[in-house]
């Protein structure tokens, strides 16, 4: 299989250097919580790529989270997660319209917030 390159991508590897600010390192503490990403290209379900945002170490790899649970895994479209990150989609009103698949806590997964990322560069 092909690898699958996502629109979200970016918004990681943003993010990755972003954990590494100071302003950044305040959001790892606060929140000091795992979060597992599976985004689908198209449709959830089929051809999922996972992210993990490891807050309490300060890391974002690409694939599964492998220190056990996360404390919420997330899943849903690539272009969902892009809108997400950049604030245009409330990630409640996602769940609620079943855009958003939630396992795991719920605590956990109601500080999942687009105030965790970094503001993106306007392209």
């Amino acid at each position: 299989m092909a690898t699958v390159q996502l629109k979200s991508d970016f918004i990681f590897e943003l993010l990755k250097r972003f954990l590494q600010t100071d302003e950044g390192i305040a959001v790892k503490n606060k929140v000091n919580l795992v979060y597992q990403f599976n985004l689908a290209p198209e449709k959830i379900g089929k051809d999922e790529v996972s992210y993990t945002i490891d807050f309490k170490k300060g890391e974002v790899i690409k694939g599964p989270y492998e220190g056990g649970k996360p404390d919420t895994t997330f899943t849903l479209r690539d272009e969902d997660f892009v809108k997400l990150a950049d604030g245009k989609l409330n990630p409640q009103i996602a769940f609620m319209r079943g855009a958003l698949k939630v396992k795991g806590s719920l605590s956990a997964a109601q500080k999942f917030t687009p105030g965790i990322f970094p503001k993106r560069p306007k392209l």
